[in-house]
């Protein structure tokens, strides 16, 4: 949060993953709820832990319950139906085994690519930051990520600050497609400091947003509306369209959460050598 570069960073990597939506608009739509996005990320983790060593335990619901039993983010019965939508979304596949109780499963190549530009967007914003190496590191040895993202999913799945953040990011965290809509509106925020309680950040409408983030006009506005009720945003004109401003403690809200990820992140990348 101190380093003068931070603001920018942040830009960089909304911006990364809003061209991640652009690329899988209809799955990103799916796992930009921090449910399902923390859920997507320990099933990966469980598939790459067992991809560099076959005796880990595979990918299952069974297993992937067990990550549920600490903070209790979901049931066991929300883990099975997610492991089959990330399955209809072909982002798992099945692994032959013998043992047909089991029903093991796999990340898809098309899933792992999708990771790794999540896992090295946000490298390259930590790289701007301090000069770092880390995405040439990467890009050099493609084990990094395997070897990082269950220690990175580990730790923000049993990190409060990162899965029950302040209700301004709840908000949009824990809706259809409401993380896109964060990430965008924070993308707009001028990177000079913020200078009393307002921000303005453009253009924002309830239409705007369905036609970009593939989200019902009605969601869109009732989204809006509960977070101008809370005082969170506004726009010049009477009605929710034109000009909008941000009011500035959501956007503190927003980068000390995103913090507590890349400070993770940063912390794993530098204990792999």
């Amino acid at each position: 949060m101190a380093n003068a570069s931070f603001a920018a960073a942040l830009r960089e990597s909304a911006l990364d993953l809003l061209a991640i939506h652009r690329r899988a608009p209809r799955i990103v739509r799916y796992i930009a709820d921090l449910q399902k996005w923390l859920l997507s990320q320990a099933a990966l983790a469980l598939h790459f832990e067992r991809k560099l060593n076959p005796s880990c335990s595979p990918l299952t619901a069974a297993n992937l319950a067990k990550f549920l039993v600490e903070n209790h983010i979901a049931s066991h019965n929300t883990a099975v139906s997610h492991l089959k939508e990330m399955a209809h979304y072909k982002l798992l596949e099945p692994v032959e085994t013998t043992d047909r109780r089991a029903n093991p499963l796999q990340a898809s190549a098309y899933a792992e690519s999708l990771i790794r530009q999540w896992f090295e967007g946000h490298l390259r914003s930590l790289d701007g930051m301090d000069a770092g190496d880390r995405y040439r590191r990467s890009q050099e040895d493609e084990t990094i990520l395997y070897r990082a993202q269950p220690r990175i999913a580990r730790r923000l799945f049993n990190d409060p600050d990162w899965y029950s953040p302040p209700e301004s990011i709840a908000l949009f965290a824990r809706s259809e497609s409401g993380s896109n809509i964060l990430h965008d509106l924070m993308s707009r925020v001028p990177l000079a400091p913020i200078l009393g309680e307002r921000t303005w950040v453009g253009d924002v409408s309830a239409r705007l947003i369905a036609a970009e983030y593939v989200i019902s006009r009605s969601h869109a506005g009732r989204l809006l509306a509960a977070a101008q009720n809370q005082g969170l945003l506004g726009w010049e004109a009477s009605q929710m369209s034109g000009d909008c401003w941000i009011f500035a403690k959501f956007v503190l809200d927003y980068r000390r959460w995103q913090a507590t990820k890349f400070s993770v992140i940063s912390e794993v990348c530098a204990s792999i050598q």
